[in-house]
């Protein structure tokens, strides 16, 4: 899962927090663990911020840790809560640069987002939700472009 908030450990480094889980959960060893890591934050474009820590990356930066960090346990798939919010404007781009080359590369991906543009170019189903409920959901072009409840229609009005 990647939150809004990133939730990294401030006490360690970009490289730590993404081998974390695989070396404390999954067994793996450090050194498996660590090279894998290093892999994933290269993906991420991080490879030259590995030794790290959080407070000495930007928004975007720590993020993208995030990011790097979920793949690392070999998911089937990546839940994203609003990965954009929490981020400057000039930030977000870079972020969803980073999920569209994992939505590419096959990643099944669940993401919550107000990024309506990047849900109609990279989802395969977007839903809209309500209070809790699925109040549509289908193809982009048919939810996005032409949506047929009128909650999702005023929501799309709102945002575009």
């Amino acid at each position: 899962m990647v939150f809004q908030r990133f939730n990294l450990f401030a006490h360690q480094s970009a490289l730590e927090n993404v081998a974390c889980a695989p070396i404390h959960v999954a067994g793996r060893s450090p050194r498996r663990a660590r090279a894998d890591a290093r892999e994933h934050l290269a993906r991420v474009g991080l490879a030259d911020h590995a030794h790290k820590r959080p407070h000495q990356l930007s928004g975007g930066q720590q993020q993208r840790v995030a990011i790097a960090r979920a793949p690392a346990m070999d998911p089937a798939l990546l839940l994203f809560d609003e990965p954009t919010s929490a981020l400057d404007p000039e930030l977000v781009d870079e972020v969803l640069e980073v999920m569209r080359e994992l939505a590419l590369g096959g990643m099944t991906m669940v993401v919550v987002t107000h990024e309506i543009a990047f849900a109609r170019e990279v989802g395969d189903t977007p839903a809209f939700f309500d209070e809790g409920r699925v109040v549509e959901s289908g193809t982009p072009l048919a939810v996005i472009r032409s949506p047929q409840h009128e909650r999702t229609k005023a929501f799309l009005s709102n945002v575009l």
